[in-house]
């Protein structure tokens, strides 16, 4: 892991379209070795509509776009600060400005392959501003993670392992919460919403938040450019949360979705969204 972290130390060095060359390389290669078949399986229930060629062509976009993302950490996480921000531009900030420091604000940030670059640009911009991740096992990647994570004004970062009570705190202080909600964790605090027609095991946390600390939700989208990485920040929902979980995990799915269909080849797909299944449900694994 030493090695890897000095090949991305090393990245740094490299011109930004040398970086993206390499790691789309790369992610052909992990397109034959890294979970080809749990992607290809997520596009078919998702995308059913499209031929078996075409999903394909989106997991091998897939694949280079993480290969790039990846890469582009070198210089995301050791480059000057300053230099690494100016790969990161902002849309539509004003959503954000409108209600940061007045409400608590939570930053909706799906996963897609810009979000480490966008969660960077929001520390940066928003000094006030925290995030959850999962501890890593290998305990010099978490080291290195931790740090880089925290190079952005001392980002404020809680584990998974904390729960939710250190986040609530930090939002009843109108902290920003820069939130990623769409994975499968398991059936505990989840509902089974809606994801491009698939029921799918959502956490419920987006909702339980808003309503004990009064939270605006903005969405924030960070996309793959030629150029770097964008941030677009989304008006502030109306109207959320509603006394139906099933129906605000529904929206909020509903609004990745859309997300996706603009660029379907730079969602996590990699991941198994679809662990999970209602009971009596065979595995799509």
């Amino acid at each position: 892991m030493r090695l890897v972290l000095v090949f991305l130390w090393l990245l740094r060095w490299l011109p930004a379209s040398w970086v993206a060359a390499i790691g789309r390389g790369l992610g052909n290669l992990l397109f034959h070795w890294g979970r080809k078949r749990v992607t290809l399986i997520n596009l078919e229930k998702c995308m059913p509509e499209k031929s078996a060629a075409e999903r394909e062509t989106i997991a091998r976009g897939v694949f280079q776009a993480l290969g790039r993302s990846t890469l582009d950490l070198g210089h995301l996480w050791y480059a000057p600060v300053d230099k690494a921000m100016a790969r990161v531009m902002v849309r539509d900030r004003h959503y954000v400005d409108e209600w940061v420091g007045k409400v608590p604000v939570i930053m909706l940030a799906p996963h897609f392959v810009g979000l480490d670059a966008g969660g960077a640009r929001v520390s940066y911009d928003y000094p006030a501003a925290f995030s959850m991740y999962s501890t890593q096992k290998n305990k010099v990647f978490d080291r290195a993670l931790r740090r880089a994570r925290q190079r952005w004004n001392g980002a404020k970062l809680v584990t998974r392992q904390q729960g939710l009570r250190p986040v609530l705190r930090a939002l009843r202080e109108k902290r920003l919460f820069y939130y990623l909600p769409d994975m499968d964790f398991g059936a505990k605090d989840s509902v089974f919403a809606d994801f491009f027609g698939v029921k799918t095991a959502t956490v419920t946390a987006l909702s339980r938040l808003c309503q004990a600390t009064g939270a605006k939700v903005i969405p924030a989208i960070t996309r793959q450019t030629d150029s770097g990485y964008e941030v677009r920040y989304y008006p502030a929902w109306e109207n959320f949360p509603t006394d139906d979980p099933v129906a605000d995990a529904t929206r909020m799915n509903a609004f990745i979705e859309a997300r996706i269909g603009e660029m379907p080849d730079q969602y996590f797909w990699v991941h198994k969204r679809f662990k999970t299944r209602p009971e009596g449900e065979s595995s799509f694994y």
